[in-house]
C-alpha cells in the first residue's frame, strides 16, 4: 500500500483537467442511461491515496470513540472559527475504495501502530491542504462507473413555499447500509450479490450525495468513513466528523472495514463550527452501543446559530423501551447544548421506531418543541410517509418508517421536501438493488429560519 507511487497519486489528483457533465443519472426506473467514458479517473486517484493518507487518522480516532461515557456528550470547540444507449469507447478499470481482504479494527490498529513502513512514508500521513475536487467531474465519473447499472428511481421535491434567499439550507438524512453488514449479515434475499459489492456501490452512494448537494449531511452505519467519505466530501468543501459503534456489529463478519457509526458533513462555505459533542447513549444508567453527533454551526451569512445532531438508536422488535430510553437520554443532551432550546434544533436519524412508538412520541411532545419534516409529504400535513425502508429478507417482507428529520418549528420552518419513490419505482425485489445502494432511502429536506420566531438565534 505505502510505496513510490503516492506522490504520483497526489500529481494525478493535481492534474485532472476539467471535465464537464452531460447529464445526470437520475431517471425513470424503465429509462436506460447515456454516459460517456471519463479518463482519467478522479474517484480512483483519491481513493488511492486516500488509503496511503487516512489510516493513521483511523487509528488516531480509538481513544476517542471509546473514551466516551455513558450517556454524557464529549464535547470539543475548534481553536478558530438524460437517456439513450451506452457507448463504450474505451476500456476502464474502477479502483476499490477500502480494502477487499479482512480488515479487524484491532489488527490494523496494531499493524498500523507498530509497522516501520509507515516511518518510511512519514509525509504522506501528515495533513495537508489538498485542492478541492469539482464535484461536478465526480459526479461524471460515478455516471461512468454505474453505466452498465438501471437508473436511479425519479425523484422530485415537493415544494411548499419558494425561498431563495440565503438563510436556506438543505439537510440529507440517509443510513446508506454498512457494507460489512449489507454483504455478511443482513440476509437481503432478493438483492444478488453482485448488487451489494462495494466496487460499484460506493459510487450509488456518492452519487446520491452529488445530485443532491446538501449543506449538512448525516449518515449512518458508515464503515467506510477514513478511506472513502472523509477524503472526499472534504475535498468537496466539507468539514466531517465521525463516531463509531463500541461494539460495532461489523467487526463480526470476516472481512469488514471496522467499525460503523454516525457520521456528520457540513460545507464550510455555509458555516463555521462552534462546538461538537460525541455522545455515547444510555438507557437508563446502562451504557449502550449506539452513538450520536451534536455539531453547533454559525451561518457564515447571517451569523446565526443552528444545533446540528445525527443518531441510531437499537434496531429489531423488542428493543421499543430501550430506544425510548435512548432517545430520552439524547434528548437531555440536546437539551443542555442548546441551551434550553434557544439555538434551533435539527435530528437527523435512523430511530428504528414506527411513529406508534413511544420513543417517537416523546421527540413530538419535547419542550425542545420539535417537529418531523416529512409531514409535508402528507396530505393533511400530520402524517408520515409510508415507508422510508423496504426489504426483504428470510423472516419476510418489511416495509417501515424508521427515518426522520426532526426540527425546531419555533425557529424553522421546512421550505420543500424529496418525494419518495413509488413501489413500482423501488420494484418487487424491494431494496437494496442494483439501482439503490441502501434498504433506507434518503430523505432531503430544505428549511430556512422563521421570521417571526422571537427566540434567540
Amino acid at each position: 500500500m505505502y510505496h513510490g507511487s503516492a506522490g504520483r497519486l497526489c500529481s494525478a489528483l493535481r492534474d485532472v483537467p476539467a471535465l464537464c457533465v452531460t447529464s445526470l443519472r437520475q431517471q425513470p426506473h424503465h429509462s436506460p442511461v447515456k454516459r460517456r467514458a471519463l479518463s482519467p479517473p478522479v474517484l480512483g486517484s483519491l481513493a488511492s491515496f486516500a488509503c496511503c493518507h487516512n489510516l493513521v487518522g483511523w487509528v488516531g480516532e480509538i481513544p476517542a470513540k471509546t473514551a466516551s461515557g455513558g450517556g454524557s456528550a464529549t464535547a470539543s470547540t475548534p481553536a478558530s472559527g438524460t437517456t439513450g444507449a451506452v457507448t463504450r469507447t474505451a476500456s476502464r478499470t474502477v479502483c476499490s475504495m477500502g480494502n477487499s481482504t479482512s480488515r479487524l479494527y484491532s489488527a490494523l490498529a496494531k499493524t498500523l501502530t507498530s509497522s516501520p513502513v509507515l516511518s518510511q512514508h512519514e509525509e504522506y500521513l501528515q495533513p495537508t491542504d489538498h485542492e478541492h475536487l469539482d464535484p461536478k467531474d465526480l459526479l461524471e465519473e460515478c455516471q461512468v462507473a454505474l453505466q452498465d447499472r438501471p437508473a436511479r428511481p425519479l425523484r422530485e421535491f415537493v415544494t411548499l413555499q419558494n425561498d431563495s434567499s440565503s438563510q436556506t439550507f438543505r439537510v440529507m438524512q440517509w443510513n446508506i447500509l454498512a457494507q460489512a453488514l449489507g454483504e455478511g449479515k443482513d440476509n437481503f434475499v432478493k438483492c444478488p450479490l453482485e448488487a451489494l459489492k462495494w466496487e460499484e456501490r460506493k459510487y450509488l452512494i456518492l452519487e446520491e450525495i452529488l445530485i443532491y448537494r446538501p449543506d449538512v449531511l448525516c449518515l449512518q452505519e458508515v464503515d467506510h468513513y477514513f478511506d472513502t467519505f472523509q477524503p472526499i466530501l472534504s475535498r468537496l468543501g466539507y468539514q466531517c466528523t465521525f463516531l463509531a459503534k463500541p461494539w460495532s456489529p461489523c467487526l463480526d463478519v470476516e472481512h469488514n472495514n471496522g467499525p460503523d457509526g454516525c457520521a456528520l458533513f457540513f460545507l464550510q462555505d455555509r458555516f463555521q463550527l462552534v462546538s461538537s459533542a460525541k455522545i455515547r447513549l444510555s438507557a437508563r444508567s446502562l451504557k449502550t452501543n449506539q452513538v450520536a453527533i451534536a455539531e453547533i454551526l454559525q451561518c457564515n451569512e447571517t451569523g446565526k446559530l443552528l444545533c446540528f445532531a445525527v443518531t441510531h438508536l437499537k434496531a429489531r422488535t423488542g428493543w421499543e423501551r430501550f430506544r425510548l430510553a435512548q432517545g430520552s437520554d439524547l434528548l437531555r443532551n440536546l437539551e443542555s447544548i442548546t441551551q434550553g432550546a434557544k439555538i434551533p434544533l435539527i435530528v437527523c436519524g435512523d430511530f428504528n421506531a414506527e411513529p406508534t412508538e413511544e420513543v417517537y412520541k416523546r421527540f413530538a411532545s419535547s419542550s425542545l418543541n420539535l417537529n418531523s419534516a416529512y409531514k409535508v409529504l402528507s396530505e393533511d400535513g400530520e402524517s408520515e410517509p409510508p415507508y422510508t425502508t423496504w426489504k426483504i429478507r428470510p423472516s419476510g417482507e418489511f416495509c417501515n418508517t424508521l427515518d426522520y428529520i426532526w426540527y425546531s418549528q419555533h425557529a424553522l420552518k421546512v421550505n420543500s421536501a424529496l418525494g419518495l419513490p413509488t413501489e413500482e419505482q423501488i420494484g418487487p425485489n424491494r431494496l437494496p438493488s442494483f439501482n439503490y445502494p441502501s434498504d433506507h432511502l434518503s430523505l432531503v429536506s430544505d428549511f430556512s429560519f422563521n421570521e417571526i420566531s422571537t427566540r434567540l438565534l
